[in-house]
């Protein structure tokens, strides 16, 4: 075989293996690194927000989590939940689910701790989710808006855990109405 040849081979064999790399990271992008065509700026406001009868007043901190079963962005935060289920559960913080009204679906098993929430009256008038409401231990709303800022969320860039932690230890947080760029899906949606 010539040294023409051999250069030959070792290009085609150069060629095929870059095009089977480009082949590769093509999938990969395709799956793994989509674009978050959800990540968009919401207001949040909690005006019309207030807790069912049987829920107002004194009591232990109350945590609702505004859930979606079709939203994509619930991957982003349902481990953030768990790891806040485990960590204040223990603390006088209970935890609860409202379901957008006309969808249908379950949480994950490792969120079956979450209580069912109906009647919660304004829940209607969300922008998008997932959202999470605080209630103070005197059954005030403390909080209303996403987890976090971005497209992941964690406890790194959590809003909730500082609030959390702020009122468990007896300070006042007031924070009704906010602004935030994250991966949200439309509550209202098919809803009106």
């Amino acid at each position: 075989m010539s040294l023409r040849n051999k250069y030959l081979i070792a290009a085609l064999i150069a060629l095929l293996w870059g095009g089977a790399m480009l082949a590769a990271f093509w999938w990969f992008e395709a799956r793994y690194l989509r674009p978050f065509e959800n990540e968009r700026a919401e207001l949040f406001s909690g005006d019309a927000l207030q807790l069912p009868t049987e829920l107002q007043g004194p009591g232990p901190v109350r945590f609702v989590h505004f859930w979606d079963p079709g939203c994509p962005c619930n991957v982003g935060n349902q481990q953030h939940l768990q790891e806040l289920l485990e960590r204040f559960a223990a603390l006088d913080v209970e935890f609860y689910v409202v379901q957008k009204p006309g969808s249908n679906g379950r949480l994950p098993q490792q969120l079956a701790a979450l209580k069912p929430l109906s009647g919660l009256a304004g829940s209607e008038k969300l922008p998008a989710s997932p959202a999470v409401g605080i209630w103070d231990r005197r059954g005030r709303l403390a909080y209303i808006g996403p987890y976090s800022e971005g497209a992941v969320c964690s406890s790194d860039n959590s809003f909730v855990e500082p609030i959390l932690e702020a009122i468990l230890a007896g300070r006042q947080v007031r924070a009704t109405h906010s602004l935030a760029v994250a991966c949200f899906c439309d509550w209202q949606a098919g809803t009106l």
